[in-house]
């Protein structure tokens, strides 16, 4: 009888079904074992693809045939065996992780009870020849008190599966299987961080004095503590970058785990830091991945891109930067795509730097995921901040009896060395007094909350020096203009800017005097640290201005104020503990339950609707609405690439580099461009800017659009 084939390379190889089974179930069964359930994972492997025995799906291998549902009898033959997780896994393992759906499903459904109704009902088509071949495992059911910590599970279960499958078939496909584990061990980086800051010692001034107290304590707990939930407050200019790597480094290495993760609020502080991670360990150990840095195996021209390239799908290097979006989306995903790489959070130690900036519409889930890879996956997670959120009794609720540790507590280190600026608060300051104290000012940096407003006080500005920053420009005129205000800034030359919040977090600016339109707290003291950022000068010469804007306050901002005005009513200091604290108390109160899980993504989850609901959970869950639309501006390289776009190329490498030259726009802003006849449509809600009057080099895309509606924001 021929053998039951599962692939057929380009050159004509076979490869039989009973081999791939094989092959995936090792692979699955070693992933899985990272966090004990390696023979979940042989089950999963073993039976992912039962349903290629089937006559059908040799037609349609050998013969071209019809497609076939071969994922079905795997799913089928799991469930019969008491492991829903496994059979969840199996089921989604091409088409997604689908909703449980209920109990009366039909096939057309789509569900997961629908396709175990059909297989029930026989309309899956006969595939028992597997029986002769494969055994699977009769497992006790893994244990999860509630729905939502087995859907958990199931997602990891389901990572370490698509990723055994497509690295077995990649192998076979390409006749040799690709290197894992790359990258060197977490023992040979340490040594490569402790050569980096080997003369920080001993410090020679009293601020790096106390900079190498933070770095030796996190150096300590790095050695001592056991793997948990950790927090690291350290005030700006404390070195916390390298600290929180160095910790990371150092209880990777003394606990056996696997990698480091750092997750990062935004892509801006993604390239710095990341620049800073690649010269301390060397860039093969370190993988940038989020929107702004795609890599495709197709597009790629050497080996270290290649190499890149599939670490992105999978994670696996020592050293991954990543999103707050792309880390927390993946843990709330559905399609193999997205999911791939989570099994290699198993066993790894995840910084969440400026912690403070987790989202509060979804903090209840993504503070339930951080709890799970502490709780079941063997997790160090540590929340990296100078403004420590006041999330314990949300933590306490989802990992009970687990406190968290403060790795550096204020004993560590003299706070008062750190302050570098004064902080004086006014009331309301039109747009012309604000412009006429930068006009005064040789250089001053100017925050506010609003596009519109950052425009107006720009055109009131007049000399040499004088800059506006918003997200109305494109990344890569954002990136020459923030190079010419350091150069300015360096070289003692006049420097006035008007930005909006986009420049607090992650830009390294220092400026002698900040203005900062009322915002939340946290806002307010990353403001503050683009002042006097470096020390330089004594910290009663470099006031930090917050005012009330003579505009209408974004409803956005309203709740954040509002914390920050009792905040400060019982501590008048805005960077003092006691203020932070009663900020993001007042904060998470204002919100509520509710308003931080604004799309009930955990009773979701809990089981409140349906049975293990996946679609829906990754339909609900985007840190960032996707109902922004792209222009794509054809300045510079970007009219090159906007070329390439109409002549119908379509890689993955174009629209990385059209990113650079491309602007996301709310709906109203992009159809009164495009009444103007300022835009040519293209697909997937975006247009190029067809007239470049509309785009100012000093300010970026208009928001007041002659000949369509004004949009203003």
């Amino acid at each position: 009888m021929a053998p039951h084939l599962a692939h057929i390379s380009e050159d004509g190889r076979q490869q039989t079904v009973l081999e791939h089974l094989n092959g995936t179930a090792a692979l699955c069964a070693s992933f899985a074992a990272a966090f004990g359930a390696a023979e979940q994972g042989r089950l999963a492997g073993l039976a992912h693809d039962i349903g290629k025995y089937s006559d059908a799906f040799q037609r349609r291998l050998l013969e071209n045939g019809p497609k076939v549902d071969h994922s079905a009898a795997g799913a089928y033959e799991c469930f019969r065996l008491g492991q829903p997780y496994a059979a969840f896994a199996v089921a989604g393992h091409h088409t997604g992780l689908p909703d449980g759906g209920g109990r009366g499903d039909t096939p057309s459904f789509g569900t997961f009870w629908g396709r175990i109704n059909g297989a029930d009902n026989g309309a899956l088509e006969p595939y028992g020849a597997w029986q002769s071949q494969v055994s699977l495992p009769s497992l006790s059911p893994a244990p999860f008190p509630t729905q939502s910590e087995g859907m958990f599970f199931t997602r990891m279960l389901y990572s370490c599966l698509v990723d055994a499958d497509y690295l077995d078939t990649e192998g076979f496909m390409a006749g040799q299987a690709r290197e894992q584990g790359i990258g060197e061990t977490m023992d040979a980086l340490e040594r490569k961080l402790l050569a980096h800051i080997s003369d920080w010692f001993p410090p020679k001034t009293p601020l790096n004095e106390q900079r190498c107290a933070i770095l030796n304590r996190c150096l300590e707990q790095g050695q001592t503590q056991t793997p948990g939930l950790y927090t690291l407050t350290v005030p700006t200019g404390g070195g916390k970058t390298v600290a929180s790597l160095a910790f990371a480094l150092r209880h990777a290495r003394a606990h056996g785990l696997r990698r480091v993760i750092y997750v990062i609020p935004y892509t801006a502080i993604i390239e710095q830091n990341a620049q800073v991670f690649r010269k301390i360990l060397g860039e093969e150990n370190v993988l940038e991945h989020h929107s702004g840095v795609l890599y495709d195996p197709e597009d790629a021209t050497d080996p270290n891109q290649i190499r890149l390239a599939h670490a992105t799908e999978n994670w696996d290097m020592p050293v991954i930067v990543t999103t707050a979006v792309q880390f927390f989306e993946s843990l709330f995903a559905a399609r193999s795509s997205r999911c791939r790489k989570l099994h290699n959070l198993a066993n790894s130690v995840i910084i969440f730097d400026e912690a403070q900036m987790l989202p509060v519409p979804y903090l209840r889930p993504c503070v339930f995921a951080i709890s799970q890879l502490v709780k079941h996956y063997g997790v160090c997670a540590v929340l990296c901040t100078a403004t420590q959120p006041s999330l314990e009794p949300l933590f306490q609720e989802f990992l009970p009896g687990r406190s968290s540790v403060e790795l550096c507590p204020p004993e560590t280190y003299q706070n008062e060395l750190f302050r570098r600026v004064t902080f004086r608060r006014e009331g309301t300051l039109d747009n012309g007094e604000l412009a006429r104290r930068l006009n005064e000012s040789p250089q001053a940096l100017c925050i506010v909350n609003r596009k519109k407003t950052a425009q107006e006080i720009f055109q009131l500005l007049d000399g040499e020096g004088i800059f506006h920053l918003s997200t109305l420009m494109c990344p890569a005129h954002r990136k020459a203009v923030l190079e010419e205000i350091c150069y300015r800034l360096d070289h003692g030359l006049p420097c006035r800017v008007v930005s909006t919040s986009l420049i607090e977090a992650g830009v390294d600016v220092d400026f002698p005097a900040v203005f900062r339109e009322e915002a939340g707290l946290d806002s307010i003291l990353q403001a503050a640290g683009r002042c006097n950022r470096n020390g330089k000068l004594p910290a009663e010469d470099c006031v930090v201005t917050i005012f009330r804007s003579e505009g209408r306050t974004p409803t956005r901002f309203r709740q954040n104020i509002k914390a920050g005005h009792t905040a400060l009513e019982h501590s008048p200091s805005p960077d003092s503990p006691q203020a932070i604290a009663r900020y993001f108390q007042e904060l998470l109160s204002l919100n509520g339950k509710a308003g931080q899980d604004v799309d009930e993504i955990l009773p979701l989850m809990e089981g409140a609707y349906t049975l293990m609901p996946f679609q829906e959970v990754a339909r609900r869950f985007h840190l960032i609405k996707s109902d922004m639309k792209t222009v794509y501006i054809p300045l510079g390289d970007g009219a090159q690439l906007v070329e390439q776009l109409r002549r119908g190329e379509r890689s993955r490498a174009l629209f990385r580099a059209l990113g650079r030259y491309s602007v996301s726009v709310y709906p109203d802003h992009f159809d009164a461009l495009d009444l103007a006849g300022a835009l040519e449509p293209r697909e997937e809600d975006s247009a190029i800017l067809t007239d470049l009057s509309h785009y100012s080099a000093a300010t970026g895309l208009a928001l007041d659009i002659k000949g369509g509606a004004a949009f203003f924001q």
